[in-house]
């Protein structure tokens, strides 16, 4: 046993590795440089997500950036999962992807809040936690209009709909899934801190308000 631990730990944090690697590719960034879009870090809040690429003006750039942000999660938790075939090592893929891309490397540790790439995570690791994670968004964003309020309801309540006794949906989840779940939660809250501040003093822009 002593003898596979070794070999088992360097799997893991090669895993890691790769899933933060891929993670830290800031599609934001590349996108609206190449389309000649200006430094998305430079408009609006200065975040690497989609929704302040959208600021560019440019909705098919943000769409890409959503797309992909949410994509390189999920790829990372597959791969890991499908090579070694079990869910701890898709939980460390996808977890150090999101680290990535809250911290990538490339950019100075300054990445995105990591909503995208949540679903995405948890999409592919659990099809029916990711739709429960999306439908909360979804009635939050319509209800009250917030993008932020609604993007943290979702994080906070997916590690309670990982623990549901519905056996015929896969839940409840692996424990892998509900600690990347808790994890990635976590994670949305810290990045959040600055919108958790403007809700609590109701200046928090709802989703299709203009700036002034």
């Amino acid at each position: 046993m002593q003898d596979l631990a070794g070999p088992a730990l360097l799997t893991l944090g090669l895993v890691a590795i790769g899933g933060y690697l891929l993670g830290s590719i800031p599609f934001g960034v590349i996108l609206t440089r190449a389309a000649g879009a200006g430094d998305v870090r430079n408009i609006g809040s200065g975040n690497i997500g989609a929704t302040n690429v959208l600021r560019t003006g440019r909705k098919d750039l943000a769409i890409a950036t959503l797309i992909l942000d949410a994509g390189k999660g999920a790829v990372a938790l597959l791969i890991a999962r499908h090579l070694l075939g079990t869910d701890v090592a898709g939980a460390m893929a996808g977890g150090a992807a999101f680290l990535g891309h809250l911290f990538p490397v490339w950019l100075g540790f300054k990445g995105g809040k990591g909503v995208a790439t949540f679903f995405g995570l948890i999409l592919a690791a659990c099809w029916p936690l990711g739709l429960l994670a999306a439908a909360t968004w979804l009635i939050m964003a319509f209800a009250l209009r917030y993008s932020s309020l609604s993007a943290l309801a979702a994080a906070a309540l997916t590690p309670l709909y990982a623990l549901l006794p519905l056996p015929a949906l896969g839940l409840p989840a692996p424990a892998p899934i509900l600690v990347l779940a808790v994890f990635t939660a976590v994670l949305i809250f810290i990045r959040h801190h600055e919108n958790i501040g403007r809700l609590l003093k109701g200046a928090e822009p709802k989703i299709g308000a203009k700036k002034a």
